[in-house]
């Protein structure tokens, strides 16, 4: 079986197992709270910032009002995210420029929001992907750094790299649906220290399974 046969299996048997796998963790109504929950993420899991987003888009409404926030404000808003005062710089800066350059709307292409102060390929991904519903990349978040590297997809550190090997191995309609899994899978039992093999579904198409110890 050829790795473009393995990943084909890999999906269908993580689609079997997490049928009710769509979308993201993260709570939001509209993009631009998409957006500024996917920066919160980083370094972060999505139980902590959606116990933060309540408050957060209570206090602020609209794009323009995190370009005005308050900076220590929003710094003790954030806090418990980690990494605060990047952060909160990155969504004032990252806001601001989306009220001069976008009309306050959050862009509809990679290219426009990579060039956002504090957004990378993986937050562009989610935002294009679950607020737009449109898919020009691959979701590639620790989780599948991690499991693609053990299952012999990738066999890169770098996270774009690790992207375009799977952009290249699977047709684009299933990129958004196959890191969704991913995500799950890797949350769920492929651990970063323990992984749990022996209750792996996908380990018989692992190179990597059962060499833990």
């Amino acid at each position: 079986m050829d790795d473009e046969e393995r990943v084909l299996e890999v999906l269908k048997k993580l689609r079997e197992e997490y049928p009710e796998a769509h979308g993201t963790a993260l709570s939001y109504d509209n993009p631009i709270q998409l957006l500024i929950a996917t920066i919160l993420s980083a370094q972060s899991t999505d139980e902590t910032v959606n116990k933060i987003t309540p408050r957060l888009f209570k206090r602020y409404k609209t794009v323009e009002d995190f370009a005005e926030a308050d900076r220590q404000e929003l710094e003790n808003i954030i806090f418990s995210s980690g990494y605060f005062r990047n952060k909160a710089k990155w969504i004032r800066k990252a806001s601001k420029k989306l009220v001069t350059d976008y009309d306050s709307e959050v862009p509809k292409d990679i290219e426009k929001l990579t060039d956002l102060p504090g957004v990378g390929r993986k937050t562009a991904n989610v935002v294009l992907s679950k607020a737009f519903g449109i898919t020009q990349g691959v979701v590639v978040d620790t989780h599948v750094q991690r499991l693609s590297r053990r299952l012999g997809f990738s066999s890169a550190k770098n996270p774009q790299k690790i992207e375009k090997d799977l952009m290249e191995l699977l047709p684009k309609n299933l990129w958004d649906e196959f890191s969704t899994l991913l995500i799950r899978h890797g949350r769920k039992v492929c651990d970063a220290l323990n992984p749990r093999c022996k209750d792996c579904v996908i380990s018989s198409l692992c190179p990597s399974a059962f060499t833990f110890d």
